[in-house]
């Protein structure tokens, strides 16, 4: 799923992003540190990888850079310890629940994201315009084209740096996801997804005449298995959660209508999940974040998911990555970078509306602005469900995102893939928007 943003209406209050001008020269365009960290473990960035690597054919599943690699340790049950400074408590959760089963295969650090260069001119502009809507739904203004607050000095700043990096202009992906059973059965629901980003578009100036206020519009249909085939969704999302609020369709194939959808937020079970997923974790997290009171607890170095280039390949089957507990941990590829640490406690003060998390925690990869690893505690306070997102770097545009993400219930001992691509085309990124295959009515079109 792609990131949404949850809007309802409510009264605006602007806080100015108390940012410098321009980032500073020793961080990289996107505001993480340049350097590389004193022990020699995480290098000092180089521009990651902007173009097509040696070897890549241009429409061909994408060449794993790195994969002359060897493993370097495996974090295991037994020795998760020596290493749990550096481990998030979710990883520490699945060691322990599965410490026959799982383990971490730690890698050399690459820190290979890149954008193309109107991105880091965007978010050099953001540093001084960006503006942060603090009432009500939320939101941000004055932001253009990716992550609007290069140098945060609060939470929830991150939060939007997540929900608002870039991606592209329009993305189709054709991919498949499974909610795994106890057993290890489940059945791959096979989809078509859309993206037009009118926020993305160069220039923005265009896309803010033709789309006020639109952050992204999403679509999506089901093609396999039978039984769900034919279903679709359309999502607008906004950037002023108070002038506008999330619009979501559906079309139903039995009525053959497409009809609105009240409930497409916060923890709304997701649709084809098996209630493993709630809305608000589409994309590792998205929404408004009015829910939750937000803390930046700084900046850590832990071992989180990058360059999964594995876990894209073509080589694969979907067996070959589903497990009966969990994904196959051989295909998975973890590396030490620097993240910023952010923690939701749910707000409890009267009228606040109720959540099933009462608080996460989100581990923000620095080169990327996205979120790499979650941790989701229950109302009682304990560790419920864990969630990573196993990022490559979509170098033909260039552009960090998530291959697979994989959702895991600790209390059910089950666990949900998104974003299995392995046997189908590669994502087509191009900058084409056009209105009229967002619409409403347009979703029928599109579904059929």
């Amino acid at each position: 799923m792609v990131r949404f943003l949850a809007i309802l209406l409510g009264s605006v209050a602007f806080q100015t992003a108390t940012l410098a001008d321009t980032v500073a020269p020793e961080l990289t365009p996107v505001g993480a540190e340049h350097a590389g960290n004193a022990a020699g473990t995480i290098p000092a960035w180089d521009g990651g990888i902007s173009g097509p690597v040696a070897g890549h054919t241009a429409g061909e599943r994408l060449t794993d850079p790195y994969s002359d690699d060897a493993v370097l340790f495996t974090i295991t049950a037994a020795n998760q310890a020596e290493y749990a400074e550096y481990l998030t408590e979710g990883q520490k959760a699945m060691l322990a629940l599965y410490p026959d089963s799982w383990h971490m295969n730690v890698y050399t650090s690459r820190r290979s994201a890149a954008y193309p260069d109107y991105v880091y001119d965007a978010i050099q502009s953001n540093a001084s315009t960006s503006k942060l809507i603090t009432e009500g739904r939320g939101g941000v203004e004055n932001s253009k084209v990716t992550s609007p607050f290069p140098k945060p000095t609060q939470g929830v700043e991150v939060l939007w740096n997540h929900n608002l990096r870039f991606h592209g202009v329009h993305v189709n992906r054709v991919d498949g996801s499974a909610a795994v059973s106890r057993r290890g059965n489940y059945t791959l629901i096979l989809k078509d997804e859309e993206w037009a980003i009118p926020y993305a578009v160069p220039g923005n100036a265009a896309a803010e005449a033709g789309y006020p206020n639109l952050l992204l519009a999403f679509k999506t249909k089901i093609f396999a298995p039978g039984f769900v085939t034919g279903s679709g969704a359309l999502v607008h999302d906004f950037l002023n959660m108070n002038i506008s609020r999330r619009q979501t369709w559906l079309y139903s194939p039995d009525l053959r209508r497409v009809l609105r959808s009240p409930f497409s937020g916060y923890d709304n079970p997701a649709i084809n999940t098996d209630a493993l997923r709630f809305n608000d974790e589409g994309d590792m997290y998205n929404g408004s974040p009015s829910l939750f009171t937000w803390t930046l607890l700084g900046k850590r170095e832990m071992y989180i998911p990058y360059n999964a280039y594995r876990l894209h390949s073509d080589k694969l089957q979907v067996e070959n990555i589903l497990g009966d507990k969990h994904i196959n941990p051989d295909h998975a590829r973890y590396e030490l970078h620097r993240v910023w640490v952010v923690e939701g406690r749910l707000k409890t003060e009267k009228g606040s509306r109720s959540h099933s998390y009462s608080r996460r925690v989100f581990y923000v990869d620095e080169d990327s602005w996205q979120i790499a690893a979650a941790d989701n505690y229950d109302k009682a306070g304990d560790l419920w469900r864990v969630s990573e997102g196993h990022m490559i770097n979509f170098y033909q545009v260039p552009v960090p995102w998530y291959t697979l993400r994989v959702y895991q219930d600790l209390k059910q001992g089950r666990y949900l893939v998104d974003g299995l691509d392995n046997q189908r085309r590669n994502p087509v990124f191009d900058d084409d928007i056009n209105p009229r295959l967002f619409g409403p009515n347009a979703l029928d079109f599109y579904v059929r």
